[in-house]
């Protein structure tokens, strides 16, 4: 009780910093805005946007404390491990401000995709993200494809097709 209860404060403080740091008018990134940079410590060397430049590269802002972040983490071990050689690369940018709450996370929910860290929080202010788990494809041209916030299980075959179209060029 008492850790759900922390969990929820979490992510009641997050929400509320966000809206504070976030303009009110201020939308997540649009498709066809330039994806915002990032360069942030990983779990063995550095994760940078640029160097993935020419793949399509699927970035999910997620949270030890998200409830939704549970279920969307085998999703995305899939999309990996299913369209990866394809080109798409999935990276994990995880917002806590203690890598130690990321890491517990990941014992129990395994990653298979490369995984950021930004306690600092400049990554989702750039791209202007509002609440946890929120994703943006971005095509090999550093575009932004799309964007979606949150994650249900019911999004699942959506979010797929349109990663699927951007794939196929469509």
């Amino acid at each position: 009780m008492i850790g759900t209860v922390l969990r929820t404060s979490a992510c009641a403080a997050f929400a509320a910093a966000l809206v504070l740091t976030v303009p009110l008018s201020a939308h997540a990134v649009s498709p066809g805005d330039m994806a915002p940079a990032f360069d942030l410590p990983g779990t063995t060397q550095p994760v940078r946007l640029a160097d993935l430049k020419g793949k399509f590269v699927y970035v999910d802002f997620w949270a030890s404390w998200c409830g939704p972040c549970r279920q969307s983490f085998p999703w995305l071990n899939d999309m990996q491990a299913k369209y990866g050689a394809q080109g798409l690369t999935v990276v994990g940018i995880n917002v806590d401000t203690k890598r130690e709450d990321a890491l517990a996370f990941l014992k129990e929910v395994p990653a298979n995709f490369r995984l950021a860290f930004d306690a600092a929080g400049s990554s989702p202010k750039a791209y202007k993200i509002k609440g946890m788990p929120s994703s943006i494809l971005v095509g090999p041209d550093g575009k932004v494809i799309f964007h979606h916030a949150g994650f249900r299980p019911e999004n699942r075959a959506e979010l797929e097709e349109k990663i699927r179209k951007a794939l196929r060029g469509a």
